[in-house]
C-alpha cells in the first residue's frame, strides 16, 4: 500500500479521533503490520527526565488508551510523580504514524484483575518474580526466582500481585501523521478545545 496516493483530507476524518484511531489500526492489522499494537511510550518524573520505551496497546475505550506494567518500575515511578504521557505509533509499511499525548489515570483493581487473569501463566509468575527496573545479578537469579514463584502457585491460580496493574491514557491531543510526496506530508491534529470537544485542524509539515 502506498499511502501517498491518498492524501489526508480533513473532511474524511472521523469526528471521534477515537475512532478514527480504531479504523486505523485495524487497517494496518489486516495489512499484517508486524506487532501493529506496539508503541513508544514517553513519561517524565518529577525532576523532569524524560525515558521512553516499548509497551504494548491492551485496549482502547471511549476514554483512551490501555497498557499495564508494573507499578514500581521507572514508568510506574514516573506516573506516579507527574501523571502524564505521550504515545507514537508507527506504521513503516503504511507511512503512517500517530502521536498521542494526555494525562494517565491508573485502571480500577477490577479491569486489572480482569487483564491479568487473561495472561499466559508463564507471564503472570513473571509478574511475580521480576524486580522490574531494579538491579539484578545475573540471569541466574531472575531465573531462581521464576522458579521460586512457580513452586509457590504450583497447581494453584496465580493471583495478580499489588505492585502490578492498568493505566489510561486520556487523551488530550491525537495527531495523525501520513507521508506525502516532497515530504509535503499530512498531519491532521484533533486537540480538545475550551468547551470539551474535539477540535481538528491541519498542521503544516
Amino acid at each position: 500500500m502506498d499511502s501517498r496516493q491518498s492524501p489526508l483530507e480533513l473532511s474524511r476524518m472521523d469526528s471521534d479521533p477515537l475512532r478514527q484511531f480504531n479504523l486505523w489500526l485495524r487497517q494496518a492489522e489486516a495489512a499484517e503490520v508486524s506487532m501493529a499494537n506496539a508503541m513508544t511510550l514517553a513519561t517524565a518524573g518529577r525532576q523532569g527526565k524524560v525515558s521512553a520505551r516499548i509497551v504494548l496497546l491492551r485496549g482502547l475505550d471511549e476514554r483512551g488508551f490501555l497498557f499495564y506494567t508494573n507499578y514500581e518500575s521507572r514508568k510506574g515511578l514516573d506516573l506516579t510523580a507527574n501523571p502524564s504521557a505521550a504515545l507514537v505509533l508507527h506504521w513503516l509499511p503504511l507511512s503512517r504514524q500517530i502521536r498521542i499525548e494526555g494525562s494517565v489515570e491508573t485502571l480500577s483493581e477490577e479491569e486489572s484483575d480482569r487483564y491479568f487473569s487473561s495472561r499466559p501463566r508463564g507471564n503472570q509468575l513473571a509478574a511475580h518474580a521480576s524486580p522490574q527496573s531494579r538491579p539484578v545479578t545475573d540471569r541466574h537469579e531472575l531465573e531462581e526466582r521464576f522458579d521460586t514463584v512457580e513452586q509457590q502457585f504450583y497447581d494453584k491460580e496465580v493471583p495478580r500481585p499489588s505492585h502490578w496493574g492498568g493505566y489510561r491514557v486520556v487523551p488530550e491531543m491525537i495527531e495523525f501523521w501520513q507521508e506525502g510526496e516532497h515530504r509535503l506530508h499530512d498531519r491532521l491534529r484533533y486537540r480538545r478545545g475550551d468547551n470539551g470537544h474535539w477540535v481538528l485542524e491541519r498542521l503544516g509539515p
